[in-house]
């Protein structure tokens, strides 16, 4: 029974979310960003920061003790960003991708750091109009990380494709569910992450990178889910942006209980499969093409399953830690993505009611401070 067995950490948490800067006229991205990063500043410091692209700002929340503290701060910060943006008169929205905005059409950021990536990367760079969620997990020991990290791969399509949000690209339906990673995917060092069997290879591989030029420090590392190279956390970044701060909530809280029940599986000396990268490929795929519909490989069994099953095999996996970690609540909000459809359904629905991408703009924005 859970009462005997050793009473997990806390697993902090840090919660990224990385917003869409939007003229409520023409519903286009608006370049803005700095006035807004700016203002922000005064109450916010370095929870708000400018990404490369001007029409997107990225918030940070701090770290957090469990997952109704970040529920609050993510709250908070969409609460914030709403008004800076109102007072310069725009909008924000939640999506991993605009409905119809050109990446051609976007200024940078004027900074030294996305000045150095546009050179080294070019159009790569210059393309990369998306926006993600990232959720860090507070994992003080390396070694444990890493073998947590190579575990938790398995369940990343799962977690993906509950966050699918990214159907439109420049104005086109492209058939996916989330198209955002198949634009990240140009980018160097991104998509699953290559296993590792100690802390010392991880390390090898790194300063190998370094001492090439290839990268000038670990960050470049853009990994699905990486160790975080300068705080004590895993770092899970496949997620799309979620509409509402009730989804970011649930992702955060599903990701918390993943890894809290990977450990706990290591105290009692047992660890998950660990299946090939080649392998997880294919259900990220099928993740990002069907999102929450479609179906699954389960690679124990050697069969294609509906991905609602596997995610419904995915609660039952983590349900012994949710109550110690106090997120039942969030966590069961998945039945909800599950009957609503995840963020791409919802913007797939708007575009098939109207055929304007326009409403589905309006619905995005709509979303952003939902249930605060």
């Amino acid at each position: 029974m859970a009462s005997s067995l050793k009473k997990l950490p806390k697993f902090t948490l840090g919660v990224e979310e990385e917003y869409q800067i939007i003229d409520p006229e023409t519903r286009d991205l608006r370049s803005h960003m700095s006035k807004i990063v700016e203002g922000g500043k005064i109450t916010l410091k370095e929870q708000v920061k400018a990404e490369m692209h001007q029409s997107v700002v990225e918030v940070g929340t701090n770290v957090c003790e469990n997952v109704a503290q970040a529920r609050k701060e993510v709250s908070y910060l969409r609460n914030k960003i709403s008004e800076l943006a109102a007072d310069q008169g725009l909008v924000v929205g939640a999506a991993s991708t605009h409905p119809f905005s050109r990446w051609q059409d976007q200024e940078i950021t004027d900074d030294p750091r996305y000045h150095t990536i546009v050179d080294e990367l070019k159009d790569i760079a210059r393309s990369n109009l998306i926006f993600g969620l990232h959720v860090h997990v507070g994992i003080d020991n390396r070694e444990v990380a890493l073998q947590l990290m190579n575990q938790a791969c398995y369940f990343l399509p799962h977690i993906y494709a509950l966050t699918t949000n990214s159907p439109f690209w420049e104005g086109r339906n492209t058939g996916f569910k989330a198209f955002r990673a198949k634009i990240f995917a140009k980018f160097p060092r991104t998509g699953l992450p290559e296993y590792f069997d100690s802390v010392a290879s991880y390390d090898n591989y790194l300063e190998t990178l370094v001492k090439t030029n290839c990268i000038d420090n670990p960050k470049k590392i853009w990994w699905d889910l990486r160790i975080h190279p300068f705080f004590s956390t895993i770092e899970f970044r496949i997620c799309d942006m979620c509409l509402t701060v009730d989804e970011t909530t649930c992702i955060v809280a599903l990701i918390q209980a993943v890894v809290a029940k990977l450990y706990r599986l290591l105290l009692s000396n047992t660890s998950f499969n660990i299946y090939r990268i080649a392998l997880i490929r294919e259900n990220k795929f099928r993740a990002a093409r069907n999102g929450i519909e479609g179906k699954l490989i389960d690679f124990g069994r050697k069969i294609e399953v509906p991905t609602y099953e596997l995610i419904m095999e995915l609660l039952d996996f983590v349900d012994d830690v949710v109550d110690e970690l106090d997120s039942r609540e969030e966590i069961n909000y998945v039945h909800q993505i599950l009957k609503n459809g995840t963020g791409a359904d919802q913007q797939l629905a708007v575009f098939d009611q109207t055929q304007d991408l326009k409403k589905v703009v309006d619905m995005i924005t709509s979303k952003f401070t939902e249930g605060i």
